[in-house]
């Protein structure tokens, strides 16, 4: 697009990367309205840096907030978020002129984060979004042990005891799902700590279990009614429809993860064979066939639906711009809006994997055949199965006491 000049600022730190930046912006598919508001910002945001004395590389967190507090103070109701600067702020990072985020550690918990992100994603090869869960559990973990004026860390005196005191006040008021990942992201965050040399030894073992019995509920999947009314909710003639469209049917043919759908990369499927590579869970990766009408689908969404400034070789990317990948809970919410659509409640993309399983026990598939497809690792996984495999039960169950013979 072409840019009009009284468009660009000329002044202020920022001034000098405009009209390359807008160009960034209509080449990742904004429309041109959105990049006349992103230039706007960064006018604003070059002035604000003028009138403090500042330079673009002392754009830190704590600089950003205070630029979109001066935003709100006066009167601004748009672009005052943390979300609407991070477009201006990941150009500059690419271009090395702002702090990369993971450096801006001014305090001591910052920087033993940053150690340890780096050890989640360059030892343990985590992928950055579990680091970054990771990273969110134990931060007040961490802020706990903070002196009072904030510029000490006390870890060397660390206990068994304040480990499972901080289990003890934090968890009760977590799901279980998330008090498991809390317990888990500590185990790890204190190896990190034992390894590093900062604890003199290992206190893994002191952090609690949390408590909880395995295979104690049942699985719930929707019947091929509801299928029908979910895949039936999306518009095939629009971007958004044929996107949706082609990763309901992924998840309700293949039973694959919302993780293994975002993860899915055009190298990844072999047309002619017939086949694709399903990245799960451990960076562990395996072959499945590719049925026709998930090909169907996908061929469709790659002719009509992808945005040409698409960013990547993933397959499935965002429909507003920047067009780049699909997240792990976008490819969630495109399950959970067309349940939506479809008067089906609340529904999740894990509830269409125990769809598909649901629907091969019905078809006569053994326990194992499903678990090869699902890829769990033990077969204790699929065993939950086991419970909604009501002709089987009917041929092991005892008569109730008392029933007529």
């Amino acid at each position: 697009m072409s840019i009009d000049q009284t468009e660009v600022l000329d002044s202020g730190p920022l001034g000098a990367f405009s009209i390359v930046y807008a160009n960034e912006l209509a080449r990742q598919g904004y429309a041109p309205a959105s990049v006349r508001m992103q230039l706007k910002v960064l006018a604003d945001l070059s002035n604000w840096l003028l009138h403090q004395g500042m330079v673009a590389s002392d754009l830190k967190a704590v600089e950003v907030d205070r630029f979109l507090c001066c935003r709100r103070d006066a009167g601004h109701t748009r672009y005052v978020s943390t979300k609407s600067v991070r477009p201006i702020l990941d150009y500059l990072r690419r271009l090395e002129i702002v702090p990369p985020e993971a450096e801006e550690h001014d305090g001591p918990v910052e920087m033993i984060l940053c150690r340890y992100w780096r050890f989640l994603t360059v030892e343990r090869s985590l992928a950055p979004v579990t680091a970054r869960c990771y990273v969110g559990m134990v931060r007040s973990f961490l802020e706990r042990r903070l002196s009072v004026d904030g510029v000490a860390l006390d870890l060397g005196h660390l206990t068994a005891a304040d480990v499972a005191s901080f289990v003890v006040a934090r968890c009760p008021r977590q799901s279980r799902g998330a008090a498991k990942l809390t317990v888990t992201a500590l185990r790890s965050l204190l190896g990190f700590l034992h390894l590093d040399g900062i604890i003199e030894r290992s206190l893994v073992s002191a952090v609690p279990s949390v408590a909880g019995r395995r295979l104690v509920g049942l699985p719930k999947g929707l019947d091929s009614d509801q299928v029908r009314r979910l895949l039936a909710s999306c518009d095939g003639r629009t971007r958004r429809g044929c996107r949706d469209l082609a990763i309901l049917t992924m998840l309700v043919r293949l039973g694959m993860r919302s993780g293994e759908v975002a993860k899915l990369r055009f190298d990844d499927i072999d047309w002619r064979a017939g086949e694709m590579v399903v990245r799960g869970k451990a960076n562990c990766m395996e072959r499945l066939p590719l049925p026709q009408d998930v090909g169907d689908s996908l061929a469709v969404y790659l002719q009509r639906g992808r945005p040409a400034s698409a960013q990547g070789r993933t397959v499935f990317v965002r429909i507003k711009a920047p067009h780049r990948h699909l997240s792990s809970a976008g490819v969630s919410n495109v399950v959970a809006e067309a349940a939506q659509r479809a008067d089906l409640g609340q529904i999740r993309a894990h509830r269409l994997r125990h769809t598909v399983a649901m629907q091969m026990l019905r078809g006569g598939a053994s326990l194992p055949e499903i678990g090869q497809l699902l890829r769990h690792r033990r077969a204790l996984t699929t065993a939950i199965y086991a419970k909604v495999d009501r002709d089987a039960l009917r041929r092991i169950a005892r008569p109730w006491p008392g029933d007529a013979p």
